[in-house]
């Protein structure tokens, strides 16, 4: 009688192992990079068996984006401004998705569909309704909120103040363009923090300004 060896065990992962093998490839290759057979190699793991686990390119997406996100406090400060609320919410994002650059796109794409940017746009529309915003009003409000971030990190990422094309911009022919040649000029020495705030800070007044008005 021999007896019989007994198989190892199918490895078991959960969604937090793959969104971070994911986030890996990405992080390190781009996020070009990203598909089923890289991250299976990364888990060490063949591509069927990956499978098993998650369905195609899309629900990888949707894991990096939820775990990316999942460390934000969505919880607003109490007894402050709904604006200064606003910006502590915003930074919070911000900080998470600037970890991992590559990533911004995703946050667009999986807007609708992933629990992170489903918790962080609660958190959001609350603050705005204690603040008076309500119908068409706090759409706009929200919607001009939400662009404003992933726009301005898209921004950051790929085409910062303090790269090549600025300085192109800043060395183009005054007499040609006055105000574009001096205004990259200018860009050059605002950092991104600076860029990034006082943006927001415009959006902001603009729509506290919008939320007085309203009757």
């Amino acid at each position: 009688m021999y007896a019989v060896k007994a198989m190892p065990r199918p490895r078991s992962l959960s969604p937090a192992d793959i969104a971070a093998a994911a986030l890996a490839v990405i992080d390190r290759e781009g996020l070009a990079a990203l598909s089923m057979r890289a991250v299976a190699s990364e888990l060490g793991m063949s591509t069927m068996a990956l499978y098993r686990y998650v369905n195609d390119r899309e629900q990888l997406e949707r894991l990096v984006v939820d775990l990316v996100l999942s460390a934000v406090d969505v919880e607003a400060p109490a007894r402050a401004a709904w604006s200064k609320r606003v910006t502590v919410l915003v930074e919070r994002v911000r900080d998470a998705v600037r970890a991992h650059p590559s990533v911004v796109p995703l946050t667009l794409t999986h807007r609708h569909s992933s629990e992170g940017v489903r918790r962080f746009g609660e958190a959001l529309l609350g603050v705005l309704t204690e603040a008076g915003f309500a119908g068409s009003q706090r759409v706009i409000a929200f919607r001009s909120l939400i662009s404003y971030v992933i726009g301005a990190l898209q921004a950051e990422h790929l085409g910062p103040l303090s790269g090549h094309g600025t300085t192109q911009l800043a060395e183009l022919s005054e007499a040609d363009y006055p105000f574009l040649s001096a205004t990259a000029r200018d860009a050059q020495r605002v950092p991104p923090d600076q860029e990034f705030f006082g943006g927001l800070a415009i959006l902001l007044r603009g729509l506290r300004a919008d939320e007085q008005r309203s009757p």
